[in-house]
């Protein structure tokens, strides 16, 4: 896709981060907005923000863990504007914490939003899209699913998180195949970010009452929500130059867009260890204070004495 002006994005989880960025950057290249995020307030802050600026908005309030408010979503864009050429499947939460001690309401939530948020995306939309092409020879569309190098590497304590995103990313390779069964006249991108200062260290706060965590966090969860801080806080990669090295992506068609190169090693080291039947190459290798913080905040929690 290289006409944007005219055309419009459907944005989840625009209220703030990556999503408020990619709202940006398709303001500025003049396209409608149909933005939709679980914050109420960062909305309707990131949509008054773009409406006094001249871009056309619809906002909605949208829990995309909820299937019937993304159809809804997809409704309301269609009555609106007609039709969809740019999806951004962007909303997500993390957490942290040994995988054992997740509780069920955990991987419910950050499943929910991370992975069937992006499922119910393409499912809704997938077909809206399909429709359009088959009516307007000159439709172009782009499907743009937010996964991360979590998606392609395993770092430890954030389990939940990388079983979302490492499916997010095979639902989008699928999602590519198919669509060139089909011959459609839409483009599929996988966004996989690395360490970026948003406000994903601090999603719990969005976490609905009916799948809140009961009682004190262990040893483990302090110290990977205290890892997860430090380093989402420590990106150097801002929102704003993702959303810009997405939209050159888009440009390009690419499928696959990282936003920090350097640390595809690891998925090299990854890859060479599968293919050697070795057990899994050390995400922090390059890192190794990250393992030592974590293994000193909880020494003594696997009941071996090691």
């Amino acid at each position: 896709m290289e006409n944007f002006a005219g055309r419009v994005a459907v944005i989840t989880g625009a209220g703030s981060g990556l999503g408020r960025e990619f709202a940006n950057d398709a303001a500025r290249l003049g396209m409608k907005l149909v933005l939709a995020d679980v914050d109420a307030h960062a909305l309707e802050q990131a949509a008054d923000t773009l409406q006094a600026g001249g871009a056309d908005v619809l906002a909605m309030v949208c829990d995309v863990r909820k299937a019937a408010h993304v159809e809804e979503l997809a409704d309301a864009a269609m009555i609106r504007y007609g039709g969809v050429h740019l999806l951004f499947n962007n909303a997500g939460v993390g957490t942290a914490g040994l995988i054992w001690e997740y509780t069920e309401a955990d991987w419910e939530w950050v499943l929910g939003v991370n992975l069937w948020g992006v499922i119910h995306g393409v499912r809704v939309f997938t077909p809206l899209m399909l429709d359009a092409a088959r009516r307007d020879p000159g439709y172009e569309g782009h499907i743009v699913n937010t996964a991360s190098m979590a998606g392609l590497l395993v770092p430890p304590v954030m389990g939940p998180y990388n079983v979302s995103k490492h499916a997010v990313v095979a639902l989008s390779e699928t999602l590519y195949h198919d669509l060139r069964l089909v011959d459609a006249a839409i483009d599929v991108s996988v966004l996989c970010p690395y360490f970026v200062p948003t406000a994903i260290a601090h999603s719990a706060r969005h976490r609905p009452g009916e799948l809140r965590h009961d009682g004190p966090p262990t040893p483990s969860q302090q110290a990977g929500q205290a890892l997860l801080e430090q380093a989402v806080a420590s990106g150097k990669t801002t929102a704003a130059d993702v959303a810009r090295i997405t939209f050159d992506g888009i440009r390009r068609g690419d499928f696959y867009i990282f936003t920090h190169p350097q640390a595809l090693q690891g998925v090299v080291q990854r890859t060479d260890a599968i293919m050697h039947g070795q057990p899994p190459a050390d995400p922090y290798a390059a890192t190794p204070q990250f393992t030592a913080m974590l293994q000193a905040a909880m020494k003594g929690q696997g009941g071996s004495g090691k």
